[in-house]
């Protein structure tokens, strides 16, 4: 898909994508979403030293920065997994502002989440791993666990095949027990299709301009 790089509210680029008519975060600021959404609310209440985490949109590689800088942070060693269907050219994603406004100095492994090659496992630092797989996700299969997931899919609204209690389903099978899920979308209808695949829901406070997200509990 096209998408245009464009400024949000807290200094961060994000793209917009004509074709939908969506940006890929939060007009009000796409680092300061992502961090409380899937950081905070996500991948901070993990109390494990090593694990999986499976996102749903790998996009811009912001969520996968922020976590690889988060394990740094933190010593945990976590094993990311990342489904696209519509990878963003490297050299677009590469105009992005994300490590000049989180850290300069990791601007090469930021490189690195995008240059790694598709469908492989790369050791991108001690601490983190990543296997950017691109794929269809209402179609895919998967044969791993995970203790986290960020699902990250444009909206319900853009994109009903992803939201569907079948693909919930399968996460919530493919997550170990006390596995958390986080979403920005926090509709009635989203709330209601995690907890009848089994999720033990939760609305949580949104990050600036949303007034809640969701979290699930396996």
């Amino acid at each position: 898909m096209d998408s245009e790089l464009i400024l949000t509210e807290d200094g961060s680029h994000s793209f917009f994508v004509p074709e939908i008519d969506e940006c890929y975060h939060s007009s009000h600021g796409a680092i300061q979403e992502s961090k409380h959404i899937f950081i905070e609310a996500g991948l901070k209440q993990c109390s494990k030293s090593e694990f999986k985490v499976l996102e749903i949109g790998f996009g811009t590689g912001l969520n996968a920065f922020l976590a690889l800088i988060e394990a740094e942070r933190s010593t945990k060693k976590i094993q990311y997994t990342s489904l696209e269907k519509y990878p963003v050219e490297v050299q677009k994603a590469l105009k992005l502002n994300y490590p000049e406004e989180l850290l300069p100095e990791k601007r090469s492994c930021f490189e690195q989440l995008h240059n790694s090659p598709w469908n492989e496992k790369v050791q991108i630092s001690q601490s983190f791993s990543l296997k950017k797989i691109e794929t269809d996700f209402t179609c895919h299969i998967f044969n791993d666990q995970f203790d986290v997931v960020f699902f990250d899919a444009f909206s319900p609204e853009k994109q009903p095949e992803m939201w569907s209690q079948e693909r919930f389903e399968l996460i919530f099978k493919h997550c170990n027990a006390g596995a958390i899920l986080t979403t920005y979308c926090a509709k009635g209808i989203v709330r209601r299709t995690m907890q009848a695949a089994g999720f033990n829901v939760e609305r949580l406070q949104g990050p600036p301009g949303k007034r809640e997200i969701l979290r699930g509990i396996r």
